[in-house]
């Protein structure tokens, strides 16, 4: 079976990139009108080749120093380079540039052809091949295969197929499957087909008739047609240089930078955590809060620098950072990228990306530091359950874990089952139905700033016997409601809390009374037993006290938290010893009759129909008594 990869050229301007791929492909990768009138590349040009058992997609990339913006965005997503090195130049400045951003972007596999081979006496090909060795020495192509090759004669081309083949058979095979994402470097129109755009599929599958997600747009479009190499298909994989047909949106709208992916594996974030290394030969170290160019795959970005550890990363050395972007960016963990100066235009160095989604966090914290290194860690499980502590009380799925932590598709499953085998993520039921997954760590503290809330409630009013759920989730806005919610009942569960699904308390809270509401509990009392089956309104009370309604309510809530009064409906109460009464006399009226009407029990218990109706509505509702028709009967 055929295995696609990306080959991508590197190399100084004039070395002869486009025309060495022309003579092993026959195609022209320089499509501008500029390109053909200048005989320079500009930008990305794009051909393929068959090297054994291999079809290589290949981007062949602009080596002048203008255009390195161009070459990254062709360079990202490659699986092997070609570094070109011309024999009457020799070493040059793009050619380490171009090296550097290959060892950036973490590409492991590649060759080095020297073109204009004829050119050249062989003495001056041999210190040519020296210069090389030096520079690639400690790099990925340190012991890669040296072509001398002429595009014009046509000499150390079957050579090169050869190396090229041994060095595609030393690429990694990647495991079948994967989320699709394909970066796009072209957007443009046919008559009577719509819009189409090119790139390159960087993982994953997709067919005709498939939904795929625009980013950063996070719009949903429908795939209508398929290309690979010229050639119609009926699905696209990872390796392949592609067009797609899209359904959904105009070519002016989706431009290079943008990308195609599984829908819900992406999300657009204006700030990323990464870790990023300087280069040896930076002139001068990167500084906290300085600006920079940010390349992520085919996007280019400026970029607020937000180093974590230090308030400088000198010449190579690396540390954690946060960029903070001009423009929304879309990427998954382990990506690697490039950062140039914002002016002048060089490379500072690069990294890969740890959290690709927005997430503040503590500068000099080394708690916060032990977790991105666990990010970065080898083992899956790890890097999980390090993604799930940072996301908090969010709701997360087996995408997120692909995003955030690196994990296939395939293993997220038996990855998320492992972490709730060993409870580092307990579940937890949620009246909303859904089950709230969270670290057990982050539960731990969120249990104790609840704990703390609650705290403050009771602080705030002593005379509450209980705080509405409603308003302690207020308190955590910034949580879901579900997560709340579900914590206090574990919460509940455990002791912490007592309460129910109206209003919960700290177990050992106890309302506080001051030596002047125990009197004004004493004496709302005496009313309220005095005025038996007619309760004082709330008004009167605090009128007769002399102090504001609310503070005489509050007193009366407590009364009835407490037992000593019993709630009719709205502001209305009655006293326990009244209410005893009450069920006795109606149970005793009731027994072996027919019914009452509310005006019967009304002159009966010798009350206004005020207080008659509220009355027979509360037995109603505990079941004393039921309604038939116009009377009341024991239930």
């Amino acid at each position: 079976m055929t295995r696609q990869l990306i080959l991508g050229t590197a190399g100084h301007i004039d070395h002869g990139k486009t025309q060495l791929i022309r003579a092993l492909t026959g195609i022209d990768t320089d499509r501008l009108p500029q390109e053909k009138e200048r005989g320079i590349t500009i930008d990305i040009g794009f051909a393929f080749l068959d090297v054994g058992d291999y079809r290589l997609g290949i981007v062949d990339v602009p080596g002048h120093e203008r255009f390195i913006r161009n070459m990254l965005a062709g360079a990202a997503g490659i699986d092997l380079a070609l570094l070109v090195v011309a024999a009457d130049d020799s070493v040059m400045p793009q050619t380490r540039e171009h090296l550097a951003i290959l060892q950036l972007l973490q590409v492991r596999h590649g060759l080095i052809a020297i073109t204009k081979a004829d050119l050249a006496e062989p003495d001056w090909l041999d210190l040519v091949e020296e210069d090389i060795r030096t520079l690639t020495a400690g790099t990925f192509l340190e012991d890669a295969p040296i072509v001398r090759t002429s595009a014009t004669k046509g000499t150390g081309l079957d050579e090169l197929i050869a190396a090229l083949a041994e060095v595609c058979a030393h690429v990694e095979a990647e495991e079948a499957g994967g989320l699709f994402r394909l970066a796009v470097d072209r957007s443009f129109t046919m008559r009577g087909l719509g819009t189409i755009i090119t790139g390159t599929v960087w993982s994953g599958r997709a067919a005709v008739g498939d939904e795929v997600q625009w980013l950063p747009s996070e719009k949903k479009l429908r795939v209508r047609g398929l290309q690979t190499h010229g050639k119609d298909a009926d699905e696209i994989t990872k390796g392949q240089r592609a067009a797609i047909n899209l359904q959904g949106v105009h070519h002016t709208e989706i431009h290079r930078g943008h990308e195609l992916a599984t829908p819900g594996l992406l999300r657009p974030s204006r700030r990323i955590t990464v870790r990023m290394s300087v280069l040896a030969d930076s002139p001068r170290p990167l500084q906290h809060r300085s600006r920079v160019r940010l390349h992520l795959g085919t996007q280019e970005v400026i970029a607020g620098v937000r180093l974590l550890q230090a308030t400088t990363i000198e010449p190579g050395a690396e540390g954690y950072a946060q960029l903070i972007c001009a423009a929304p960016i879309v990427g998954v963990a382990q990506q690697p990228f490039v950062i140039r100066r914002e002016s002048p235009l060089e490379t500072i160095g690069g990294g890969i990306v740890i959290q690709p989604t927005n997430r503040q966090l503590s500068r000099r914290d080394p708690h916060t530091i032990e977790r991105l290194d666990e990010l970065r860690d080898a083992d899956e499980k790890t890097r999980a359950q390090a993604a799930i502590f940072f996301m908090g009380g969010e709701a997360w799925g087996e995408l997120d874990l692909c995003r955030e932590a690196n994990i296939r598709r395939e293993r997220a499953p038996d990855v998320v089952a492992a972490l709730a085998a060993d409870k580092t993520v307990p579940e937890l039921p949620a009246a909303s139905r859904r089950t709230v997954r969270l670290h057990r760590d982050f539960l731990s503290d969120l249990r104790k700033r609840i704990t703390r809330v609650m705290k403050r409630l009771h602080d705030q009013a002593p005379l509450e016997t209980a705080i509405p759920r409603q308003r302690l989730a207020a308190r955590l806005g910034y949580l879901g409601a579900d997560v709340v919610q579900a914590v206090v009942d574990r919460m509940i569960g455990e002791s912490v809390l007592i309460g129910d699904e109206n209003a919960v308390a700290l177990a050992a809270f106890k309302p506080k009374l001051t030596a002047a509401q125990k009197r004004l509990a004493a004496q709302i009392l005496d009313a309220f037993g005095a005025a038996g089956f007619q309760p004082p309104e709330v008004g009167k009370l605090a009128k007769l006290a002399q102090i504001r309604e609310d503070e005489a309510r509050a007193v009366i809530e407590l009364c009835a938290d407490q037992g000593e009064l019993i709630h009719l409906s709205g502001g209305l109460y009655i006293h326990r010893a009244a209410e005893e009464r009450l069920r006795q006399r109606i149970t005793e009226s009731l027994r072996g009759s027919d019914g009452m009407t509310v005006s019967q029990i009304k002159d009966m218990l010798a009350i206004t129909r005020r207080h008659a109706v509220p009355i027979c509505e509360y037995l109603d509702r505990i079941g004393l008594t039921k309604r038939k028709g116009d009377y009341r009967i024991l239930a």
